[in-house]
């Protein structure tokens, strides 16, 4: 479920910024923006996104080591401390 999830959200933000590629493109021909500004709104907006992932990144990594602690599972700090321990 959760890779489907990953997926339809990875293929909307595809389909997003083709479409507003493809818009923006269509103003600056047309004369309604100018190259640059063209050039500035979709770099703001890949900025964004990447803002955005990098979020969405410490929120799946903070809730998967959430699991991990509710579920009693070891870590490799765990692991290692044990060794360290057992030697």
């Amino acid at each position: 479920m959760l890779k489907e999830l990953l997926h339809t959200g990875i293929g909307a933000g595809l389909v997003i910024k083709e479409k507003v590629e493809e818009e923006v493109k269509r103003m600056e021909e047309s004369g309604k923006i100018r190259t640059d500004d063209a050039k500035s709104f979709l770099e703001s907006i890949e900025k964004k996104g990447k803002e955005e992932e990098q979020k969405d990144k410490e929120k799946i990594k903070s809730m998967l080591k959430e699991i991990i602690d509710e579920l009693g599972i070891a870590t490799k700090d765990d692991l290692e401390k044990l060794k360290q321990e057992l030697k």
